[in-house]
């Protein structure tokens, strides 16, 4: 019935990647390593992260005529996402600037670029149709993230990861099942009074999982890094536990668990059984450097931990 496992609409980025003993403070220079280049973007990472668990996997994108867009559209294909829906033109393939610190920790600055310029009318709702789970971020406009939601046909599920995070429409929090999120991007949508700036608990996120549920969305689910995470619905809360692993580099670890949490949720399972497995797909990308070559096969998150 479905030509896709998953679609996913957002962004991609050529990510410009410079290794630094500490991350520079406010008008702060630091000495770095050599730059590295490598294919990234939110949207593109998930597609990436999908294709190589085995997921059939689609992108609708916008990149630049230009060298990173190439860089982007080959490590796609090679990946095995179909790029018929990744868009050429408009502006410059958008830039991800990223400082990675000795225990891998990162701070990301993006230039949009031609991600700013996917607009509704790039959204296509024969291709939504084709697709059993969507799956959407914020680094591509809002109000083209609302017209996927309007258009998703009935019985299409719909993710959405809010990074950068920002204030959502209530026609898009009702769509989300789940609406995905980390510690940083909770306290946005909830708001600078609703939750504490440090020293935050399991029961502080379980709590924060329960006021994101009354948003609006189907369901939450809160990313804890290596703690794994808490998946919310009306069933209540649950821990779910990740897998103890030496963290090289966590750049792309957020995309490769939201999107193996789609493509389980795609498949039929349960929402804290498919957030073991993505706590699983993401532990594993945070051993390798880079986001999109970081991530691993269906076999090798099979064999992590065994």
């Amino acid at each position: 019935m479905y030509d896709y496992d998953l679609l996913v609409v957002g962004s991609a980025n050529a990510d410009l990647v410079v290794g630094v003993e500490r991350r520079p403070g406010a008008g702060e220079t630091v000495l770095g390593g050599d730059l590295a280049v490598h294919p990234g973007g939110k949207g593109a990472n998930q597609a990436v992260a999908a294709a190589r668990l085995g997921a059939r996997t689609a992108l609708l994108a916008r990149v630049g005529d230009d060298g990173h867009g190439r860089l982007l559209r080959d490590s796609l294909r090679s990946a095995g996402v179909d790029t018929a829906a990744v868009l050429s033109g408009g502006a410059p393939t958008g830039v991800a600037l990223i400082t990675v610190d000795p225990s891998g920790d990162n701070s990301i600055v993006v230039s949009p670029g031609a991600n700013a310029r996917l607009t509704e009318g790039d959204v296509r709702a024969e291709l939504l149709g084709a697709a059993r789970v969507v799956s959407a971020q914020l680094e591509i406009p809002l109000e083209t993230v609302a017209a996927v939601v309007r258009a998703l046909p009935e019985g299409t599920r719909f993710v959405l990861n809010p990074s950068p995070p920002r204030p959502l429409p209530d026609e898009v929090l009702a769509a989300c099942d789940p609406l995905v999120v980390n510690e940083h991007e909770a306290r946005v949508l909830l708001g600078d009074g609703e939750t504490g700036e440090s020293g935050e608990t399991g029961d502080d996120s379980a709590g924060w999982a329960r006021r994101l549920l009354a948003l609006g969305p189907r369901s939450v689910v809160v990313t804890l890094g290596a703690e794994g995470a808490l998946v919310c619905d009306a069933s209540g809360v649950r821990a779910v536990p990740s897998v103890a692993v030496a963290a090289v580099d966590t750049t792309g670890a957020g995309d490769a668990f939201t999107a193996a949490l789609a493509w389980r949720l795609g498949a039929g399972e349960e929402l804290p059984v498919a957030a073991a497995y993505a706590a699983r797909v993401g532990a594993a990308a945070v051993t390798r450097r880079g986001a999109q070559e970081s991530y691993p096969t269906a076999a090798e998150v099979a064999a992590l931990g065994a």
